[in-house]
């Protein structure tokens, strides 16, 4: 059965079942003569994608790799060499929590925040971040940018004698209690 040219909805007799894979020039499932619509997205191997058309697939059967999301060093070096960015700014957050326990807390937290702002500059300044890659380029230096900064600032303004003073936080505290 042969896909129609015109762009209607898929009806019953144009979808296929989770067990049918078509490529991009294979429109029947294997055994049962399902007609696919539209092949998947999703990149092969090589990372070219096996779409044809610009229509949203019917069924998703894997996802892509984040913008980014490929090794930071050559394949041929170890593990850890290969994640380096994720695994800075890790260890920055590892310090950060043993400077907290270690009853260092306002520095502590401090560096857990400049932890997450060297992860979003990576994120922005490099290509290829690794693991560090979550999402879309933007939404994890946003993310990562609005945590860090506001754990750095919460951490500069915890008291007693904090090292940052806001007057209107005080006039607020006096509007919510009072």
């Amino acid at each position: 059965m042969k896909a129609p040219e015109h762009s209607e909805p898929p009806g019953p007799e144009d979808t296929a079942g989770p067990e049918d894979t078509a490529g991009p020039d294979d429109t029947t499932g294997p055994e049962d003569g399902i007609t696919v619509r539209d092949p998947v997205s999703a990149p092969d191997v090589d990372g070219k994608p096996r779409r044809t058309t610009r229509r949203f697939p019917l069924f998703t059967r894997d996802t892509a790799r984040p913008e980014g999301g490929g090794r930071a060093a050559a394949g041929d070096a170890p593990a850890p060499a290969r994640q380096w960015p994720v695994l800075t700014v890790a260890l920055l957050v590892g310090l950060g929590l043993l400077l907290t326990a270690l009853d260092v807390f306002r520095w502590g937290t401090f560096l857990i925040g400049a932890a997450l702002l060297v992860g979003a500059a990576l994120r922005w300044a490099m290509s290829g971040v690794g693991m560090l890659a979550v999402r879309s380029r933007f939404t994890d230096i946003a993310t990562y940018g609005v945590l860090g900064l506001t754990i750095a600032l919460l951490a500069l303004m915890v008291q007693p004698k904090p090292v940052l003073k806001l007057p209107f936080l005080q006039d607020i505290l006096h509007f919510t209690v009072s």
